[in-house]
């Protein structure tokens, strides 16, 4: 695109994001001697992207990117042609507008919870999973506080469906790399949660100025079934100082 921008594809269903082809596609693969990593970092951050904010289907995702593999942003593209047709922009303005807030690091499209003195508390529902490999695969939901410029604290009460899977539920820095451990370490998390199906459970944290935080949920390895999935409900709130 330009100094700034690497611009490539994939698709989805080499991600294995389409459940219908996983099999066919692992037997072409085997046919013609290819493999695909889906661990690698650029993957992983695609793969987690789907997980994050709408989850309205959508023909294309557009992700930015970091080049520490971090996902700054995401635009569905049907979402895309409402909101610059609602908004009068031409289709080049509204993809540059969304360029511009992912390198200032409003992170549009990736399910950010905007709290502030006028609106300190909202509420999310979504579903985790129990990783089918490795020991982590986070259902993000992205938390923005910049509002309480003097800080607060940040609590956020969960409630877990009555489905099989158990969830750890762990509150992350905006920024920091979400952490792939078994156990996650304390010096990795800000606060952390293990709720059995159809329990109850609290993360808080205190912090002195507004900043985005990131909640993490994840199937309990070795207590649930890879695979096995549950829906939670998170209401977060701030006091503000």
């Amino acid at each position: 695109m330009n100094e700034n921008f690497i611009n490539t594809w994939i698709a989805d269903a080499e991600l294995g994001r389409i459940h219908s082809l996983q099999e066919p596609i692992a037997k072409r693969r085997e046919r013609e001697g290819k493999t695909f990593d889906t661990s690698h970092p650029l993957a992983q951050a695609i793969i987690s992207g789907w997980k994050t904010g709408s989850k309205k289907g959508s023909p294309v995702d557009c992700f930015v990117i970091s080049p520490e593999f971090e996902l700054m942003g995401r635009l569905l593209v049907n979402d895309f042609i409402d909101d610059t047709w609602r908004r009068k922009l031409r289709w080049e303005e509204g993809y540059l507008m969304f360029l511009k807030e992912c390198l200032e690091g409003k992170q549009p499209g990736l399910g950010n919870i905007t709290l502030n003195s006028e609106e300190p508390s909202q509420e999310v529902m979504d579903v985790f999973q129990t990783p089918m490999v490795g020991y982590k695969d986070y259902t993000v939901v992205v938390i923005d506080t910049r509002a309480f410029e003097n800080g607060g604290t940040l609590t956020v009460d969960i409630e877990t469906g009555r489905a099989d899977a158990e969830g750890y539920f762990y509150l992350f820095d905006g920024d920091s790399e979400l952490p792939m451990d078994e156990r996650v370490p304390k010096d990795k998390r800000l606060a952390s949660a293990w709720i059995e199906p159809d329990e109850t459970g609290q993360l808080t944290h205190r912090f002195d100025q507004g900043a985005f935080f990131r909640l993490g949920a994840t199937g309990c390895c070795g207590r649930s079934e890879k695979g096995s999935t549950n829906a939670f409900q998170a209401r977060i709130s701030v006091e503000e100082n």
